[in-house]
């Protein structure tokens, strides 16, 4: 009951709906999607502009990783420059939005299962900003992360996820930030600018995993690693992955699906995106 009383302070000037938050996996890709206008980016800008404003977004960012379960619970959340060699420029972005501490205190009372930490150091890494930034440019939605529990199998963050759902109704906007087949050690660099360049296994894994969202298989989703040879190349590490079953785990019976920004890139990564509801 506390969680509910929590999340009804924080949302008490909210108008009640019966509608609820679409969920969105996107595949986030390089962190130079935070300064380019491309394909990717568009569609980005364009989810922004088709969902209902919200009152908040909550993103599950594939770059915080984390001993335990931890949300971000500060007023002005930094932002995080988590990459090395990119142009003077990338480093130089801001992205100001404000944070929620009444909405991740409300957020980690709702999860049961475990003990969830407020955080106040951490911030808005480019699994959150690149995107995000595309979608409300002028930063005045509040922004916070849902860290990933490395220690814990794809079972757990499914599961965690369906502990979050009430929040759909209360307008917030949750976002599992990044990539579906995600290979950065196969990357064929010399091609990241040849349109839809993928090797046989990533098309094969990524038609599959679409193939698997679709028919609401997410059993086989959670236990990608008995999906053969090439589910182990699209997937050598969970990280860009987790994110996507966090969006599976919001998910309703009555939720339509759509696929987004249905590419390869670099032969090993795709940045196919999902849309729930």
């Amino acid at each position: 009951m506390n969680s509910l009383n929590t999340l009804y302070n924080w949302s008490k000037d909210l108008k009640d709906s019966d509608y609820k938050m679409p969920v969105l996996f996107i595949g986030h890709g390089s962190p130079m999607n935070g300064i380019e206008d491309n394909e990717f980016t568009r569609t980005w800008t364009q989810f922004g502009k088709e969902i209902p404003t919200p009152s908040a977004v909550l993103v599950v960012s594939a770059h915080w990783l984390t001993n335990g379960t931890h949300i971000t619970a500060m007023e002005h959340p930094k932002t995080i420059h988590d990459f090395g060699g990119f142009p003077k420029e990338l480093y130089e972005v801001e992205y100001p939005a404000k944070g929620s501490p009444e909405l991740a205190a409300a957020t980690a009372e709702l999860i049961t299962t475990t003990h969830v930490g407020l955080d106040h150091e951490w911030g808005l890494d480019h699994g959150t900003w690149t995107v995000v930034k595309h979608m409300y440019p002028d930063a005045n939605i509040p922004v916070l992360q849902l860290s990933i529990d490395y220690s814990k199998p794809a079972q757990y963050h499914y599961e965690l996820a369906k502990q979050i759902t009430l929040l759909r109704k209360k307008g917030v906007l949750i976002i599992g930030s990044g990539n579906m087949v995600h290979n950065l050690r196969m990357v064929a660099w010399d091609k990241l600018r040849e349109p839809e360049f993928g090797y046989d296994w990533a098309i094969e894994m990524n038609q599959l995993f679409k193939d698997k969202i679709s028919a609401r298989d997410f059993n086989s989703l959670i236990h990608y690693e008995q999906l053969g040879s090439a589910a182990k190349l699209a997937i050598p590490t969970p990280d860009h992955y987790y994110p996507l079953l966090y969006t599976l785990g919001l998910q309703d019976e009555k939720d339509e699906v759509g696929f987004y920004n249905d590419k390869a890139v670099g032969g090993s990564l795709t940045m196919t995106s999902v849309k729930v509801g």
